[in-house]
């Protein structure tokens, strides 16, 4: 299967207040956000991806135009609905410091698979979809492109991280244990027998090494993209950046 590059949105206003966005409309990266974005796209120009799947959500557009911005080729660039961030209902608009004060909090902190936010979404329906659109995208990719295709999924910290604990075989009551930043990198393959998680919550370092060819041994993955088995010990690795 391909590999999937999770990239969370840049700061934005809300983020900078504290308030908690939602799907709220107009919400857009400050100037914070833009910089982190570029950030990351920066690193991500020595990967040649061949989509960039964004959240239909402000922020998640600006920062997927980065990316796209310092891609040398054309990626395929569609909106997926199914990575837009979680309904909050209520909840949306009103700042973090009164919603820790609600008694839905602490279930949302300890208990997140038993919470239904009220006149909104599930958080058990919110990782459902976001999962089966990743896994749904990256085998189209994959289809097209082989095996060695690299991708790039923009989206938000809720929805990543529960992206991640499924494909780390956690339980969703588990995933507030993750952390995902603002325009940070995630790397998921999905291999034939399970996923790998390469890389989570990154906000530096070189990912040239995305780039190889899936053939190349012990280029990035456990020992090529296509290898099912995980090496034990650890294995050697991806390789050394080229020296500049």
């Amino acid at each position: 299967m391909a590999t999937v590059i999770l990239v969370r949105h840049g700061r934005t206003t809300a983020n900078a207040s504290g308030v908690l966005a939602g799907r709220t409309p107009g919400v857009e990266l400050d100037q914070v956000g833009r910089d982190q974005a570029a950030a990351t796209g920066d690193r991500l120009a020595v990967v040649p991806v061949v989509g960039v799947v964004s959240s239909p959500l402000e922020r998640c557009r600006q920062t997927a135009q980065f990316i796209l911005n310092r891609q040398s080729g054309t990626p395929h660039a569609p909106v997926d609905a199914d990575l837009t961030e979680c309904d909050y209902g209520s909840w949306q608009g009103r700042t973090l410091e009164e919603l820790a004060k609600e008694k839905l909090w602490a279930t949302v902190q300890s208990q997140p698979s038993a919470v239904t936010f009220p006149g909104g979404e599930s958080m058990a329906a919110m990782q459902a979809r976001s999962v089966a659109a990743i896994r749904r995208h990256d085998a189209a990719f994959e289809a097209e492109h082989g095996p060695g295709a690299v991708w790039v999924a923009v989206s938000h910290g809720d929805i990543i991280k529960s992206v991640l604990a499924d494909a780390l075989g956690m339980h969703l009551d588990m995933f507030q244990r993750i952390n995902v930043g603002p325009a940070s990198v995630s790397i998921v393959h999905y291999g034939t027998g399970r996923p790998t998680v390469l890389a989570t919550n990154t906000d530096a370092g070189d990912l040239s090494w995305l780039a190889a060819s899936p053939t190349s041994a012990d280029v990035g993955l456990a020992a090529s993209p296509t290898s099912a088995d995980a090496p034990v010990g650890g294995g050697a690795g991806h390789a050394a950046p080229p020296a500049r």
